[in-house]
């Protein structure tokens, strides 16, 4: 018999299936769909959500629809990018709106509009946007529920046709009433409960056995979470002995973290692991790259060289083993994995050695369809300790994507006018939000870098403002206390600029560095940079632990940029973030006595010139910045 569901059209959100993720965890069966879907799709189908996506619906090319889906009789319910095409369905008016709306915002419920994704919910509410088209004329039959500032139309309703329409992004925990506007749409629906994390192991576990099915699995085993619980499932699916988990050290690990890897796995009875040094190998693949496209592509590639050499010097026979990958959804489509969807990074793990494998059926990934969350309760589940659940998640690039590049070379006039006009944006935008204590002596500046970010599901590549607070002696900075603020002036900045992705704050500078002594200096990724980099990284992360704030945020990356007053100096950044899924975060603002510990033990090393604090949300901003 036919499971009941709602189906998500994806149109090539980053947050797609992050929505069919949500209905399952309220215990909801959901499955992705394509917008161009025929309607025999929907049999036994008891809701539709459309996804946002990357297009304006007045756009040249659109994902292809199939508009005879309006027609059904099943309830359905778009966001952005859906609530536009709901909207055009009806004969609404679609534009460009005067104000794009990326962060935090304010809906206000119409008193005199009952709507029943709305049920129990308070009349103010705060919802993540990320749009910068918007509705101008509502289509025919439709009501306003809900307003912002910058948006008349930010909630709409059809109960004549059951439809519902969100400017909103309700699938981010950043709209902390979005489980509830999903769960009564669902009862809405007329749906019942279906789905559980016992049902989702299960199918796992099942789909590994049918896919290794007369074959042995080969997994890389980054030491990360996503890896290590892939591996704990194919154990458990497969045994031990018809599986082998390679880590292999790339030369960008964090300080002692093959050891301690080596260490972990064994304590925990994993004994079928092989640990591979090919340091070199990698370090010689991505020398003199500074393209963070072309360092992933390098690292990606080379994974599957090492893997070859492994293959042959343990005599395997390749026609019975599978590659095994702990790949995660939001890997695939932030490397543009769905039909309709922009590429906001390429993955290692979507290279193109790796796309032939999975065209000859020789890759299998058992956790593709999950986010970050759903991996770790999995992991719990089949038992593992929160060490190996709970780490922070670290790339299989490692350290190497924390480290930025510069040839020396590439820099153009272009850059050159764009940084100038990103000067005078930053410039010209009131950040009146601090006290006056704050701001007597704040200074605005550029960085001569760009950052990758996304918004409104385009990777953008702009550069990160720069603030400076009070100079309070020995080379240390005033940090402001209040998160509001500082999450309100960062907003403030990104909103506002065509230039600009990122705010960051100054923490430390070197007394003996002045301001102008600081450039972009000529810097590749190699291994003095990479010792540098750990030592900076293995003190925020011994000082997390020690203070118990490791647990308490989702990861910390430190980025090496080559910005200093010497090739051989480099300037930091701090990068804490608290996340659920990924898609989306917010900077971890850590306690006072904490980043005081951590900045002035930095300070102490000799190559540090400058120290900064990355206080921007995701979107606009990516965790890490390339």
């Amino acid at each position: 018999m036919s499971r009941e569901k709602i189906v998500v059209l994806d149109f090539g959100s980053q947050y797609a299936h992050l929505i069919a993720k949500r209905f399952r965890m309220l215990g909801y069966y959901s499955e992705i769909a394509l917008p161009n879907a025929d309607v025999s799709t929907f049999e036994n189908v008891k809701g539709i959500v459309f996804s946002g996506g990357p297009s304006s619906v007045y756009d040249e090319k659109v994902p292809e629809f199939n508009s005879k889906i309006l027609d059904l009789e099943i309830p359905i319910l778009g966001l952005c990018y859906g609530h536009y095409i709901v909207q055009q369905g009806y004969n609404g008016k679609i534009g460009k709106a005067a104000v794009g709306e990326f962060g935090f915002s304010t809906l206000e419920l119409n008193d005199k509009v009952k709507c029943p994704l709305f049920e129990g919910i308070e009349k103010n509410q705060q919802v993540w946007m990320s749009h910068q088209d918007g509705v101008f004329e509502l289509g025919d039959g439709f009501e306003t529920v809900g307003s912002t500032k910058d948006c008349k139309y930010a909630a709409t309703q059809n109960l004549e046709k059951k439809r519902f329409s969100l400017q909103f992004h309700c699938e981010v925990k950043d709209t902390p009433c979005g489980n509830q506007i999903f769960e009564n749409f669902a009862k809405y629906c007329e749906m019942s409960q279906n789905w559980d994390q016992d049902t989702v192991l299960q199918i796992i576990l099942e789909q590994i056995k049918t896919q290794a099915e007369g074959k042995n699995v080969l997994l890389f085993l980054s030491g990360g979470v996503d890896s290590t619980i892939t591996f704990a499932l194919l154990n458990k699916a497969l045994g031990q002995d018809r599986v082998l988990g390679l880590h292999i050290d790339n030369g960008f690990m964090r300080k002692n973290e093959s050891k301690n890897v080596d260490i972990a796995y064994r304590k925990f009875g994993f004994e079928n692991f092989i640990v591979e040094d090919a340091s070199e190998s990698f370090l010689k693949a991505i020398a003199g790259l500074s393209d963070p496209q072309k360092k992933r592509m390098a690292v990606g590639e080379n994974f599957i060289t090492v893997r070859n050499e492994v293959v042959a010097k343990q005599h395997l026979d390749e026609d019975k083993w599978l590659l095994a990958q702990g790949t995660l959804y939001p890997d695939i489509i932030e490397s543009g994995g769905t039909k309709n969807s922009h590429t906001i990074k390429t993955h290692h793990n979507r290279v193109q050695g790796i796309q032939d494998l999975i065209a000859r059926g020789l890759i299998i990934e058992p956790i593709r369809d999950l986010y970050k969350d759903e991996v770790r309760a999995i992991g719990k589940k089949l038992g593992l300790d929160d060490e190996l659940v709970m780490r922070h998640p670290f790339p299989g690039p490692g350290l190497s994507i924390n480290v930025l590049c510069n040839d020396g070379k590439s820099w153009t006039s272009k850059d050159d006018e764009e940084l100038a006009a990103a000067k005078k944006e930053l410039e010209e935008i009131k950040l009146d939000m601090f006290c006056a204590h704050c701001t007597q002596d704040l200074k605005r500046t550029v960085l001569p870098v760009r950052s990758v970010g996304v918004q409104g599901d385009f990777r953008t590549y702009r550069f990160p403002a720069l603030l400076t607070f009070k100079d309070e002696g020995n080379g240390f900075y005033h940090f402001p206390g209040k998160r509001e603020k500082i999450e309100e002036c960062s907003s403030t900045i990104t909103n506002a600029a065509k230039f600009l992705n990122r705010t960051c704050i100054k923490l430390y500078q070197k007394p003996s560095v002045k301001d102008e002594d600081l450039k972009l200096q000529e810097g590749f990724c190699d291994k003095r940079r990479l010792d540098q980099l750990r030592e900076v990284d293995n003190i925020v992360l011994t000082e997390l632990h020690k203070s118990g704030w490791y647990n308490k945020i989702f990861q910390h990356l430190t980025i090496d940029l080559p910005y200093a007053s010497a090739e051989d100096k480099a300037t930091f950044v701090l990068r804490p973030v608290i996340s659920e899924d990924v898609m989306t975060a917010r900077f971890a603002m850590l306690p006072e006595e904490l980043l005081y510990t951590i900045v002035h033990k930095i300070a102490e090393l000799d190559f540090v010139d400058a120290l900064y604090f990355d206080a921007t949300n995701k979107p606009p901003a990516t965790f890490g910045w390339e």
